[in-house]
């Protein structure tokens, strides 16, 4: 269930940390180890160095695919790939900090296998979690993401968000205010993912049941009380998944309005989804709400299986994001003042997380600096800096984070080499 903002709505007292994280055989690093203890993180080095694979890995610490949205296989290390050597930070060494493997120093990870851990401070306090995929053994079974909190092995990585929660900005999500539709509504299911930890779950299951639905269409209907009962938990799920989403919107639009300031870097947003069911749960009762859409479904079965798909639902709807300072919808702003409004609405949401769960989200922010201005760039290490959150940010050129000054750690990336700098 989602937290209530009423209960939480002090100021966050602290800050989710990130204090020692792990990998072996993640994407392009054999094995790496960084202390960055609780300062904001910088990390530098020339593009395919593999600064966005470090943050990658910090990703799959929340529920979901990571900020890549990669399979599990594809994570995993080329063996074509390897490089003679480890790889450190300012730790020691792998240790026994991962918690996938059958080996304490992770040297049985192969043929395809990954492990990340990361030693965190979060909501009850130190922490390590750790994820990845083990060897197939000799039966070949398919593999599945095995996630371990203290090393104890818990369901799935949905666990983790009991300790923290993760935020990202990269650059494939430039262009979100122009893309398909889907792109925003993945984008507004992250956020609702940082507050609602058991969203993901019912994305999933609502996607699963409309799948089931167009193959009962496809094969033209059968028996009508298995079309019956699929939407029945078709629109049991859609409800509840509209719900979250109008609430968030509406807790998020809330937090904008607060922290408005139209004389700041990072103009403010105005929100609204396109989508009558959430437009409708406010309003409505969600029975008679999931009533009214398992009627819609069946009126529309004759047109749905001719367009081979269920053409009405929250799978259709929109989140509209709406450039305040102009009252333009942010497709018809400038592409800087786009990255700028992204980068407010990210900062708006971290602040949302804290305020609603008392903790802040680590964020990770892919080469954040590259479109700002030198004035640009300062305000928005100040403002992260008096958010108080952990940020992991990438970039090609150290000069651009100067004006951090000594409030971050950076480490210089090179290919399979991590060093910190002093």
């Amino acid at each position: 269930m989602m937290m209530s903002f009423e209960a939480a709505s002090l100021p966050p007292r602290r800050a989710a940390r990130v204090r020692r994280l792990s990998l072996v055989n993640f994407r392009s690093w054999r094995r790496v180890v960084l202390d960055p203890g609780d300062a904001p993180v910088v990390l530098v080095g020339p593009n395919g160095a593999g600064k966005t694979n470090i943050i990658e890995a910090v990703s799959f610490l929340a529920p979901g695919r990571g900020l890549r949205r990669a399979t599990l296989e594809e994570v995993a290390r080329d063996g074509s790939e390897r490089r003679d050597g480890a790889s450190h930070g300012t730790g020691s060494g792998y240790e026994d900090d991962c918690s996938v493997g059958n080996g304490s120093d992770g040297s049985d990870l192969g043929n395809g296998s990954w492990a990340v851990s990361a030693e965190i401070e979060g909501h009850a306090g130190p922490v390590v979690l750790g994820t990845g995929i083990n060897p197939p053994d000799q039966a070949g079974p398919v593999r599945s993401r095995e996630c371990r909190i203290d090393r104890v092995p818990v369901g799935s990585a949905a666990a983790f968000a009991e300790h923290l929660a993760i935020a990202w900005l990269i650059p494939q999500m430039d262009g979100l205010f122009f893309g398909p539709a889907a792109e925003r509504r993945r984008f507004l299911d992250r956020l609702v993912l940082a507050v609602d930890p058991v969203h993901g779950a019912r994305v999933n299951a609502l996607e699963r049941a409309l799948r089931s639905r167009n193959r009962l269409l496809e094969q033209g209907g059968g028996d009508a009380r298995w079309l019956d009962a699929v939407e029945h938990e078709v629109a049991e799920v859609a409800v509840a998944v509209a719900a979250a989403r109008a609430e968030t919107v509406r807790r998020l639009a809330a937090e904008i309005i607060a922290s408005r300031d139209d004389a700041g870097p990072f103009p403010w947003a105005g929100l609204r989804i396109e989508g009558w069911l959430e437009r409708a749960v406010g309003d409505t009762p969600a029975l008679a709400l999931e009533d009214l859409y398992r009627a819609r479904l069946a009126e529309g079965r004759a047109r749905d299986r001719a367009a081979g798909r269920t053409l009405d639902g929250p799978h259709r709807s929109d989140l509209v994001v709406i450039f305040g300072p102009k009252g333009v919808t942010a497709d018809r702003a400038s592409t800087g003042e786009q990255k700028a409004l992204l980068v407010g609405l990210v900062l708006a949401h971290v602040r949302l997380v804290g305020a609603m769960t008392g903790m802040m989200p680590v964020l990770l922010l892919d080469e954040i600096a590259a479109h700002f201005d030198p004035d640009r760039r300062a305000a928005l290490y100040d403002t992260l800096i008096r958010l108080g959150v952990q940020s992991w940010m990438t970039g090609t050129d150290l000069a651009a984070f100067a004006a951090l000054g000594s409030r971050a750690v950076r480490f210089a990336v090179e290919p399979g080499r991590l060093s910190r700098l002093d």
